[in-house]
């Protein structure tokens, strides 16, 4: 009787520590039963039967952190580019999280990586680089059906960096340097241009200024004969009087000029005047 009892409890210590189960918080547990699924043991204490029922795997149900490595895309108009993203997912279905798929987390960061090429792949360079909330979109949605089906939810996914390679970014550099030589050369010439115009501009101005002057003198000149000849009745001699008249205020501005060194003047001024107004 005492082998037996000791024999109980023996088996009864035994079963406590093989067949108690207390699970974390955060975590479940997959049960298989003679090598088949059999259940989920969920946070807290649970109970198996020992030798019969194997805990197989241990599922992180928190929120998992995928980081996708940096790879090469090539876009629509020929780029290369460089990106890399990070996913935030959850598993919801662990039993498909186990049996659905060999390692859902290797799987998941192949499948952004994929769906990342094939999106970028459709774009131009440009909409790759200022495109990150679209891209960001629709990796989202081209990787939410596989991993629902593997019992997976995504929580988020987001570019942590996209840009050209090292030699795209040279190019870059390359033709941004040459645009901007030709808008400075553009400008140039259009500066030039206007100049030209202004001058040639500025010429017609002073011309039709200058035509203008000559006219009102013109015109001056000949009110002034006409007052003269008024005045004189038909005496021919106003004109004379007129030209003798414009010969001396000549002379006097010649005579003014600071550049003027020498002036030259008739040796009898008084008759020259006089065989400019027609007397003997």
């Amino acid at each position: 009787m005492e082998i037996f009892l000791g024999f109980l409890i023996v088996v009864l210590v035994t079963w406590f520590f093989l067949g108690v189960r207390i699970v974390p918080q955060g975590e479940e547990w997959v049960v298989e039963r003679l090598g088949k699924f059999h259940d989920i043991l969920l946070p807290g204490l649970n109970v198996i039967i020992p030798f019969m029922d194997i805990v197989r795997h241990r599922v992180s149900t928190k929120d998992i952190i995928l980081d996708v490595p940096q790879q090469e895309v090539i876009t629509k108009d020929n780029a290369v580019i460089l990106a890399n993203a990070v996913a935030f997912i959850k598993v919801t279905k662990v039993d498909r999280a186990v049996y659905g798929i060999d390692d859902f987390k290797e799987a998941m960061r192949n499948m952004v990586q994929t769906s990342l090429r094939s999106i970028i792949g459709g774009m131009d360079l440009n909409s790759a680089l200022t495109s990150r909330d679209h891209i960001k979109a629709q990796l989202k949605a081209a990787i939410a059906d596989e991993a629902q089906d593997w019992g997976l939810t995504v929580k988020s996914v987001e570019i942590q960096d996209i840009k050209p390679s090292e030699n795209m970014q040279n190019a870059m550099e390359r033709q941004a340097s040459a645009e901007r030589e030709r808008v400075a050369m553009v400008t140039r010439a259009q500066g030039l241009k206007e100049s030209t115009i202004l001058e040639a501009e500025a010429r017609l101005a002073a011309a039709q200024h200058d035509a203008n002057a000559q006219k009102v003198a013109a015109k001056g000149s000949a009110e002034a004969m006409e007052l003269i000849n008024n005045a004189m009745g038909n005496n021919p001699q106003a004109a004379l009087f007129l030209l003798g008249d414009r010969y001396i205020h000549s002379l006097q501005k010649l005579s003014e000029s600071p550049n003027a060194k020498t002036v030259v003047l008739p040796g009898d001024l008084p008759a020259a005047v006089k065989s400019l107004m027609g007397q003997k």
